[in-house]
């Protein structure tokens, strides 16, 4: 991965400057993840109740929206 830093005037590490398609392919991956964290989070909750997949992926869908 193609990084670069600024640096305040004592040289800490401040701030990072990705290439856009890194940065891109990154905010793919957080997406995933966050998918993944509604799922693990809907099984633990698991009451009994059961809805079909087009419906829970609509919910994922819209708690994604709702975060942004």
């Amino acid at each position: 991965m193609k990084t670069q830093f600024i640096t305040d005037d004592k040289g800490n590490r401040t701030a990072v400057l990705l290439p856009i398609k890194q940065y891109n392919k990154l905010l793919e991956k957080l997406e995933d993840l966050e998918d993944v964290k509604l799922y693990d989070e809907a099984k633990r909750n698991d009451d009994g109740f059961r809805i079909s997949i087009d419906d829970a992926f609509k919910i994922i869908e819209e708690k994604r929206k709702l975060a942004k």
